[in-house]
């Protein structure tokens, strides 16, 4: 028979590198049932495929935390109306610490990018 529906999930987590260190871990599965690993990665909507393009272009494994949320928030700020609002933002680390952050943290971020878009802007329209 045919399978009615399917899903892609992310699933992320922490595993041992090549030195025995506990290093974050990224899996993509579809619907067929294949999986893959990935540093960064997007699903879904009509806009992953530009999505993925800008996580390529943005990502280095360098990235701290801080980098790395803003990174993510950059992301969903371009498939994400009304900022904030409809963002839930959980950072997992080592030993299962997570932090749910709270709307008025992702929303300082958010504000952090609009203005260093704004910037980018005025720099692009100043005359020399």
């Amino acid at each position: 028979g045919v399978r009615p529906f399917g899903i892609a999930t992310l699933i992320v987590g922490f595993g041992l590198n090549d030195k025995n260190e506990e290093v974050p871990v990224l899996y993509q599965t579809d619907p067929a049932g294949t999986y893959s690993s990935w540093r960064a990665q997007v699903i879904g909507g009509r806009n992953a495929k530009s999505l993925r393009e800008f996580l390529e272009k943005n990502y280095n494994d360098d990235l701290g935390e801080k980098e790395a949320v803003k990174l993510s928030v950059q992301a969903l700020l371009e498939v994400v109306d009304s900022g904030a609002k409809n963002m839930e933002i959980c950072v997992v680390k080592t030993g299962g610490v997570k932090h749910m952050m709270e709307e008025s943290e992702v929303d300082a971020i958010v504000k952090e990018i609009e203005a260093e878009v704004e910037e980018g802007k005025q720099k692009g329209t100043g005359s020399s």
